[in-house]
């Protein structure tokens, strides 16, 4: 019985390479067309915005690219996989490997060894590229493609309430005991009646609520407003309730996540979506690893019997099947109603039994 998980070097090196090409070609054939398409739609609103022109065309093709690349890239590892190994049974290579005692387990390996590189290597531009550009962009379409400085680590336009006071501050920054605030707003009600418009340039943690400097205090029924070097105001808010407001997995990267979490978590508040969101930044490159075995189906039967085009279709039945149960169990978990390890990892843990156990009972 041969236990080897490679068969040969050059079998390795040569199944590897001729993969690594037909990803790299389908993923940017599905990336220029589908970020064609993109621009088609959004060409109109960005040019809508007076001042822009092709400079902002080219800028928004470079931020959305990034969003498509990490979102098809296990769609193009899957059909990579397949042409791959369709192209290799329709000309009797696979027939010869199986005549020469390789296995269909070794067969598959160099595949999979270099979907390990492409997961680690989305899992890094996930993380690195994909979060920066995303954060750029929602900026970017929330002043309608206007001018917009967004600085890291700085939360914008935030709003908090405190019974019925509303407070809204232009900017914040740092966290925790460092939280600093610019540009503080806070609207005074009782009963869902304006009392008084308190504004200030900046505002600091003081004596368990939020000291601003240099206050406006505006009366409005009386109509008088009064400066104010010192204004204690929002007793009992923590910096969390600014600092945490709007969380977005999609905008932080794995690190800058799990800060989040734990600084949610000390603040008692739930965190079961974006714990999915961390696990699945995981979880998501890692099913680039799954394909190879997932469309291996593929790979055997004889192909002027015609079981190729069936095999071939089954295996991207598979695939795209994973990608359903994918979806689905991290919608799930965003709604609480999965545990945040099983809505990120049980597509990935069901989909490898099944594609072993169909490749077992077909082949080995």
């Amino acid at each position: 019985m041969n236990v080897r998980f490679f068969a040969s070097r050059t079998i390795t090196w040569y199944m590897a390479r001729i993969f690594l090409v037909r990803f790299a070609a389908v993923l940017s054939a599905l990336v220029i067309v589908l970020l064609a398409l993109d621009l088609l739609g959004e060409s109109g609103e960005i040019l809508a915005y007076p001042g822009n022109g092709e400079p902002q065309i080219w800028q928004y093709a470079a931020l959305r690219a990034p969003q498509i690349i990490a979102r098809f890239l296990p769609f193009s590892a899957l059909l990579a996989t397949l042409i791959t190994l369709a192209t290799l049974n329709q000309h009797s290579e696979i027939i010869s490997m199986k005549a020469a005692g390789v296995s269909a387990h070794q067969i598959l390996a160099p595949l999979i060894l270099a979907s390990i590189g492409v997961a680690v290597l989305s899992f890094w531009f996930n993380d690195r590229v994909v979060t920066r550009a995303t954060v750029t962009l929602d900026a970017w379409q929330a002043v309608d493609y206007g001018h917009v400085v967004r600085q890291r680590g700085i939360k914008m336009n935030v709003w908090v309430r405190q019974g019925d006071d509303l407070i809204h501050v232009n900017l914040v920054s740092g966290r925790r005991e460092t939280t600093r605030l610019q540009g503080v707003t806070i609207y005074d009600r009782d009963g869902g009646e304006l009392i008084k418009i308190v504004n200030a340039g900046e505002a600091s943690q003081a004596r368990g609520g939020w000291l601003l400097k240099n206050a406006d205090v505006f009366d409005v029924a009386r109509g008088q407003q009064r400066k104010v070097p010192e204004y204690l105001t929002a007793q009992g808010v923590m910096s969390d309730r600014f600092t945490l407001s709007d969380v977005d997995a999609d905008e932080l990267s794995f690190g800058a996540l799990r800060a989040a979490i734990s600084d949610l978590t000390a603040a008692g508040r739930p965190t079961n979506a974006l714990e999915s969101g961390l696990w699945h930044k995981l979880a998501g490159p890692m099913s680039a690893i799954l394909m190879p075995l997932l469309a291996g189906v593929a790979a055997f039967g004889t192909a002027r019997s015609g079981q190729l085009f069936v095999r071939a279709v089954i295996g991207m039945g598979l695939g795209f099947l994973y990608f359903v149960a994918d979806n689905f169990a991290l919608a799930m978990g965003n709604l609480g109603a999965y545990p945040p390890m099983l809505a990120a990892w049980a597509p990935f843990a069901l989909f490898l039994m099944i594609g072993e156990m169909v490749l077992i009972r077909t082949e080995e």
